[in-house]
């Protein structure tokens, strides 16, 4: 029997190439032991059987971004909560980015665009500091849709009042389009969207809200994901 050794020398030894190649060739998720994706190169291998895929290359990976379907009960302003529910088990089965699932995509994940206070809905974790500076510093530019269910009468100017712009608190809130979706939902569609605002805008023509889901945010919707599950953003898909 073998003695357990780990995985980047015993790939230097198979095929023949340097430390820092056979690394890559893991990390990037080229590796696979007994038929199994491995991404970790201290990982020990002994009798398995270890094999480089075909199409194996040592371009280096792209950073990720992975959507979120926030379900009720975790916090909006709790990050470290949020990236509980990315792992890989909670892929959904329905994403067709043809991404191979790596461990390192789950690393170093950052938080961008916050949902609405009391919120669900749609959640953009990244490793591109270009999407995160878009969806946080360039929150002006990225309109969001929410879709919100209410109670209790809206008032007889009240729709025509949502689409003006209304004060809180001394300050000109940003500019809204909403339309009623059905008998109890309404559609927001609003940039640089402040904490409170939905709740703030209903309250004041006479609506209650009841719940709030963020459909999508610029151009990527949250579509099909099931609350709870996650996929990843396709590569040349843009906000």
């Amino acid at each position: 029997m073998s003695e357990p050794i780990r995985l980047d020398k015993h790939l230097v030894k198979l095929i023949q190439c340097s430390r820092g190649d056979a690394q890559k060739y893991i990390e990037g998720g080229w590796v696979l032991v007994d038929g199994e994706i491995i991404d970790q190169p201290q990982f020990m291998v002994a009798e398995q059987k270890v094999e480089l895929h075909a199409d194996a290359t040592l371009t280096p990976l792209a950073l990720m971004t992975i959507l979120l379907h926030l379900p009720a009960g975790i916090d909006v302003n709790d990050p470290a909560a949020q990236l509980q529910l990315i792992t890989p088990a909670t892929r959904a089965q329905n994403d067709n980015s043809d991404i191979r699932t790596l461990k390192r995509h789950f690393a170093r994940l950052k938080p961008t665009a916050p949902l609405e206070t009391k919120a669900t809905g749609l959640v953009v974790f990244s490793q591109d500091g270009r999407v995160v500076k878009r969806l946080i510093e360039d929150a002006s530019k990225n309109e969001q849709e929410y879709s919100v269910e209410v109670s209790d009468e809206i008032e007889p100017d009240g729709l025509e009042r949502l689409n003006k712009k209304m004060m809180r608190d001394g300050w000109n809130l940003p500019a809204t389009k909403v339309s009623w979706q059905n008998e109890t939902n309404l559609r927001f569609a609003m940039k640089n969207v402040r904490p409170g605002q939905i709740e703030f805008m209903c309250n004041n023509v006479g609506l209650t809200v009841v719940s709030m889901k963020r459909l999508r945010i610029g151009r990527v919707s949250m579509g099909k994901l099931q609350p709870g599950q996650w996929r990843y953003l396709s590569p040349g898909v843009l906000f």
